[in-house]
């Protein structure tokens, strides 16, 4: 039964090599342009890769609806267009302008908060909202309240796209 045990393993761990990568084998193409190594750097005269993704223009829509704000006046729901800012969001320019300084590869604006996060058990109040629509040439689905400490984080990290709350 041992014998049988390390052949398995010495199988299971030859087949893992032969699976891997060779040196000097090309990479997988990279979405985002990544740093060029010294030798590649462009001219001086040329601007550099920004930090940031920006999206041609009429591809980031945002629907937002807020419910129990607090404030009637916050209570509805909006769109939000940018790449140039623009629609019914109050704030549409500093939206916009949030979502982009929190757009970056690899990272989630609006990624809901871990189901293994530990949470301080402060209520928010009844704020709720859903942001649908696209954004970064990706679908946008994701719901927020104020039920907790880490909700309440999520939530003020996306103002102005959200409301502040009277709560």
């Amino acid at each position: 039964m041992l014998l049988r045990r390390l052949a398995v393993t010495a199988l299971s761990a030859a087949a893992a090599l032969t699976a891997a990568p060779v040196a000097g084998a090309a990479a997988l193409p990279v979405p985002y342009p990544m740093p060029l190594p010294a030798s590649e750097t462009p001219a001086a005269d040329t601007d550099p890769v920004p930090p940031t993704f920006v999206p041609p223009a009429g591809e980031d829509r945002l629907t937002v609806t807020v419910t129990g704000s607090g404030d009637r006046g916050m209570d509805g729901t909006y769109t939000l267009d940018c790449h140039p800012a623009g629609g019914t969001h109050p704030s549409a320019r500093d939206a916009c302008d949030r979502l982009d300084e929190m757009t970056r590869w690899g990272a989630d604006p609006f990624a809901p908060v871990s189901p293994r996060s530990n949470c301080t058990m402060i209520h928010g109040g009844p704020a709720t909202a859903q942001v649908t629509g696209t954004w970064a040439g990706r679908p946008v689905t994701a719901r927020f309240n104020r039920a907790n400490g880490c909700e309440i984080e999520r939530w003020n990290r996306l103002r102005p796209l959200l409301p502040d709350t009277s709560f």
